[in-house]
């Protein structure tokens, strides 16, 4: 058996959550370790689409840049088509624009990018083995762990050599996936829709396929027929490679007579264009909420405390909001300025928005669905011509949501989170489609450029952030800091002169914490040591009147 490792935060699981946990921890310099049973390659990509608040987290890590220039081409049209097949009748074409030509959303800086798992990965792998304090163990499985009041004792067996490699680590975080040994172990359960479809995903490699075809680029071509939506035909690199999916039914696909050969020659609408599949996976499409994201000293992340229907993209983006409210916590846990409330409310702050995005998606999927019967979408008559129209119409308007989700990807808030201070305003509508930019507590702060070329979402991350906007005293500032250094809670303050900015987060005083979402705000601090207490975790039950102190009514 190998020395003890001692490790502050252990984390199981090497997929793109692990991986960017990994990263957010050793960013703010502290010392982690990752285990991963696998080598890191990926066989079978998954993800493809990094929606625009992964981004801004991409932004804030440095990677944004990398991920743009991983090698999906800027020029590529992302359009979303509905055929027959890829030969075949086009019902419909909802036109979206390259990720070169689309315009930057005016309440962002980032727009949304396409970089498949396949190089995903490998990015941020290399990007989390760039900071000092992250160690990356590939090849490397748990075999069992133990809880105790001060640490998480694992057992680990390096699957090169055999050997067990004890780790103790002060918290461990699970990002072990949908069928998480971890949360079983736990004996957390999961609640809501196991079974919405059986699904097989098949990759293949078609070198000129729309040329081939004679079909416009796409980023999706969604197939019906005589049955109504059957399956999906995905670009991976925007080139020769392509995911296809099989939309089952909820009875599980015999993989013993399945030909997948012959389903991808459906798919195409032609016999005589030569492909090559790669792998077939088949997959459960779910809507399952863990029970908790977490106990005692152990948290979930990613897939293993939510699982959700890939159709809108949600999954992983869901999981990476995980991370960036996780890890800030465990660094101010693990430093002495973080509060004893602080980490609890990770699950009071993260299921919520998890429920949220899984209802969304499954939503989503069930759009993909016309909704009148597809029995005769193959005659070639003149009703089949209607009829192809009034589907590719109905089918268009239906799934749009899944295509236009800024409100879901940016608009999520941590409502009645005790480390929010409320401050008794109407919310904003959550409207899945349109985003609504507000610095109502509880809310990400809102973007806005600076005089200097920078977002204001460059200035948050490290510790809290005070803007500062015209009104604000000097004494409250100064009360907010002093009751900061105290405690030795980082903070820093940033005046900002920009009167439309300072609309924009509509109070003079804003406090942001570290991921980037609004804990207080106002135009005077009656209590000082109480927002700061209630923002760190600390006064986190805070009283009825400690709040109305603290501004927050």
């Amino acid at each position: 058996m190998t020395r003890l490792i001692d490790t502050p935060v252990l984390i199981v699981g090497g997929g793109p959550i692990g991986l960017a946990l990994a990263l957010d921890l050793g960013w703010r310099g502290m010392p982690c370790t990752l285990i991963e049973q696998g080598d890191g390659s990926v066989d079978h990509p998954k993800i493809g689409i990094i929606q625009v608040r992964t981004m801004e987290f991409f932004r804030r890590w440095g990677i944004a840049e990398r991920v743009r220039k991983a090698g999906f081409p800027d020029d590529y049209e992302l359009s979303i088509a509905f055929c027959i097949s890829l030969a075949g009748h086009l019902l419909a074409k909802e036109p979206y624009p390259s990720i070169g030509a689309a315009p930057t959303p005016e309440w962002t800086p980032e727009r949304r990018q396409r970089c498949p798992q396949m190089w995903l990965n490998p990015l941020l792998q290399h990007a989390a083995q760039e900071q000092p304090p992250v160690s990356i163990r590939l090849r490397h499985a748990l075999e069992s762990f133990e809880q105790h009041p001060d640490h998480v004792m694992a057992r680990v067996r390096d699957l090169a050599t055999g050997e067990e490699v004890p780790i103790r680590a002060q918290y461990m975080v699970a990002c072990d996936g949908a069928t998480s040994r971890i949360r079983e172990a736990l004996g957390i359960g999961m609640q809501g829709k196991a079974r919405l479809s059986y699904s097989v995903g098949i990759m293949v490699e078609i070198k000129d396929l729309l040329a081939r075809i004679g079909k416009e680029e796409a980023e999706r071509y969604i197939f019906v027929g005589p049955e109504g939506t059957w399956g999906n035909w995905t670009v991976v690199d925007g080139k020769d490679l392509w995911r296809f999916t099989i939309l089952g039914s909820p009875e599980r696909l015999d993989l013993t007579t399945l030909d997948a050969a012959a389903w991808v020659r459906r798919a195409l609408g032609r016999d005589d264009i030569p492909f090559e599949i790669h792998s077939v996976l088949p997959w459960r499409r779910a809507e399952l909420i863990a029970d908790t994201f977490g106990t005692g000293r152990t948290f979930l992340a990613g897939d293993s405390s939510h699982i959700m229907s890939p159709t809108g993209g949600m999954g992983m983006n869901t999981g990476l909001g995980d991370v960036v409210d996780l890890g800030w916590k465990l660094d101010a846990v693990i430093r002495g300025w973080g509060g004893p409330g602080l980490l609890e409310s990770y699950d009071v702050e993260r299921r919520p928005v998890a429920i949220r995005n899984a209802a969304a998606s499954t939503h989503n999927f069930k759009s993909w669905q016309p909704r009148e019967s597809t029995a005769a979408i193959l005659d070639d008559t003149a009703e089949g011509d209607a009829l192809r129209r009034r589907i590719g119409a109905g089918l268009r308007e239906s799934t749009r949501l899944d295509w236009e989700s800024w409100g879901l990807q940016v608009g999520y808030r941590y409502e009645g989170s005790p480390i929010v201070i409320a401050d008794g305003t109407n919310p904003t509508p959550d409207d899945y489609g349109s985003y609504t930019p507000t610095s109502r507590p509880g809310s990400r702060a809102p973007h806005a450029w600076l005089s200097d070329g920078r977002s204001t979402l460059d200035l948050f991350g490290r510790g809290f952030v005070l803007l500062c906007f015209e009104g604000a005293t000097a004494r409250d500032v100064a009360a907010l800091q002093d009751a900061a250094t105290v405690r030795a809670v980082p903070l820093t303050i940033v005046p900002v002169a920009d009167r439309k900015i300072a609309g924009l987060y509509e109070r003079c005083l804003v406090l942001v914490r570290p991921d980037g979402h609004v804990a207080w705000r106002g135009d005077s601090v009656p209590a000082a040591d109480t927002v700061i207490d209630i923002a760190r975790g600390c006064n986190a039950r805070a009283s009825g009147k400690d709040r109305e102190l603290a501004g927050a009514v």
